[in-house]
C-alpha cells in the first residue's frame, strides 16, 4: 500500500484527487493539506511513501515546503503536480529535491502511474518538461558520450523514452507488453549507466546515429 498526503490549496482538486487514488486498492491517502506549511506538519506527523505537492499555495509555498521538508524527512518522495510548468518553477523545485514533476493536465492513468514510479524510487516527468530538461541538458554538455553497444530496438526504446513516452504509450507504438518495455529500459539502464529516464533522454540525444 502506497501512502499518499495530498497537498494542494483547492478544495475541489484535492476531491478529485482523492476520488481518484482512492479507486485503487494499491493506493491510500492518509491526509490533505491546502498549504505548505500544514504539509510539513502532516508529512512529519503521517510519513506517507509519496506527497503530491501543489507548487503556488499562500503562506509557505510548494517550493519552500520541499526543501523544507525534504530536510526533515528525507525518505519521503516528493511528486510535484502544478498547472505551471516554465523554469522559474521547474528547476526551483528540482533543486529543492523533488523527485518527478508533471503537470495539471496530465491524464488520471499517467498520474497513478507517476505516483506509484516515484514510491518505487523512479522519477516521473510530464512529456513536455522531461523535452525542457533534455533541451538544455544537451546545450551545457556538447561532448558525446562512449558508443554503447544497443540493440535496434533498444534504441527504438530509448528515442520513445526521449519524446516523454510513457512505459504503457511505449508499448502501444511498437506493439509489445508493458513488460518486455519495462525490460528493455532496465537493459538500457545496465547498458548506459544512467539511473532515470532523464538521463536515458539525455542519452538519446547524443548517440551518434546507427548504422543499418
Amino acid at each position: 500500500m502506497i501512502r499518499v498526503l495530498l497537498v494542494d490549496d483547492q478544495r475541489l482538486v484535492r476531491a478529485g484527487l482523492r476520488m481518484l487514488c482512492e479507486d485503487c486498492p494499491d493506493l491510500e491517502v492518509v491526509g490533505e493539506v491546502e498549504n505548505g506549511e500544514e504539509a510539513i506538519r502532516q508529512a512529519v506527523r503521517l510519513t506517507p511513501d509519496v506527497v503530491l505537492m501543489d507548487l503556488r499555495m499562500p503562506g509557505v509555498d510548494g517550493i519552500t515546503a520541499t526543501a523544507q521538508l525534504t530536510a526533515a524527512r528525507p525518505a519521503v518522495r516528493i511528486l510535484v503536480l502544478t498547472t505551471f510548468d516554465d523554469d522559474e518553477h521547474l528547476y526551483p523545485a528540482l533543486a529543492a529535491g523533488a523527485h518527478g514533476f508533471l503537470t495539471k493536465d496530465a491524464p488520471p492513468e499517467d498520474l497513478l502511474d507517476a505516483i506509484r514510479r516515484t514510491a518505487a524510487g523512479e522519477s516521473p516527468f510530464s512529456p513536455q518538461v522531461l523535452r525542457r530538461l533534455v533541451r538544455k541538458a544537451v546545450g551545457a554538455h556538447q561532448k558525446p558520450d562512449e558508443v554503447v553497444d544497443l540493440t535496434e530496438r533498444e534504441r527504438d526504446v530509448l528515442a520513445l523514452v526521449a519524446d516523454g513516452l510513457s512505459n504503457a504509450e511505449i508499448a502501444a507504438r511498437l506493439r509489445v507488453a508493458v513488460s518486455t518495455v519495462k525490460t528493455h529500459i532496465t537493459s538500457l539502464m545496465t547498458k548506459t549507466g544512467a539511473d532515470n529516464r532523464v538521463r536515458l533522454a539525455l542519452l538519446a540525444h547524443r548517440l551518434p546515429p546507427h548504422p543499418r
